[in-house]
């Protein structure tokens, strides 16, 4: 049996990439280890998977100027964090870094074995400690022998929240309890008056966390880029059907 190290967080604190998890990956659930070795075909040739995120905004104070210049600028800032961090913790020891990609991970689902992910009517993950303001950053496949993260006890906010103000505050009426109209939601946002064109009036709109909220400039980056995609994919809006 291999002798447990320390795993540092460290670097990645100082980088704002302030949530780690340490998953043992032949103890992850069946489904989603079928899942990941579709996608990482090299998985089972690693012991560990690491979850790298971030919580509220120290990330964003973190991102040098120079890092705006990238075309990526917090993926291409991770992974040069990423590959910092394994020179120093994992000297002479293999690793993969399996997201960022285009590949579909299955972040949720591991954020979830976490405890960092509960879903919430506006289809954003949410907590009780950043509410709806983290993000995944990272997966890191490596011959590393950390302690494994015990997973947060925690409970969705959404729960105990008896307003659900985030469905009133939905112009496209795309949230609910039960389930988010997609369609709603893409037509709204690409309508010619949408208001949610660069954010999220749900999201905006919710009480967990509010010392977290993602500043206007941060929200308009993250919305700017998927309101790119959304128009790449030319979807048929409900006029054109």
């Amino acid at each position: 049996m291999p002798t447990v190290s320390l795993f540092d967080p460290s670097l990645f604190n100082q980088q704002g990439l302030n949530l780690q998890c340490v998953f043992d990956i032949s103890q992850l659930p069946a489904d989603l280890q079928i899942h990941l070795e579709a996608q990482l075909p090299h998985l089972k040739q690693f012991r560990q998977l690491i979850l790298l995120g971030h919580g509220g905004r120290e990330m964003w104070h973190a991102l040098s100027e120079e890092a705006w210049q990238q075309k990526h600028p917090i993926d291409d800032t991770t992974i040069d964090h990423i590959h910092t961090w394994c020179r120093q913790q994992l000297p002479e020891k293999s690793y993969e870094i399996a997201y960022p990609s285009n590949k579909p991970i299955g972040l949720q689902a591991l954020g979830a074995l976490a405890g960092w992910h509960f879903p919430s009517p506006f289809m954003v993950g949410i907590n009780n400690v950043w509410g709806s303001w983290f993000a995944y950053r990272a997966v890191i496949l490596c011959d590393s022998d950390f302690t494994v993260t015990q997973k947060v006890d925690s409970h969705s906010p959404c729960d105990g929240c008896d307003s659900k103000i985030c469905i009133e505050l939905c112009p496209a009426q795309a949230c609910s309890v039960d389930n988010f109209n997609m369609n709603a939601c893409l037509n709204y946002r690409r309508s010619e008056n949408s208001k949610c064109k660069s954010t999220c009036l749900a999201r905006v709109g919710c009480p967990v966390a509010k010392p977290h909220k993602y500043k206007k400039q941060q929200m308009q980056y993250h919305y700017g880029i998927s309101m790119k995609m959304i128009e790449a994919l030319n979807l048929p809006t409900d006029a054109d059907s």
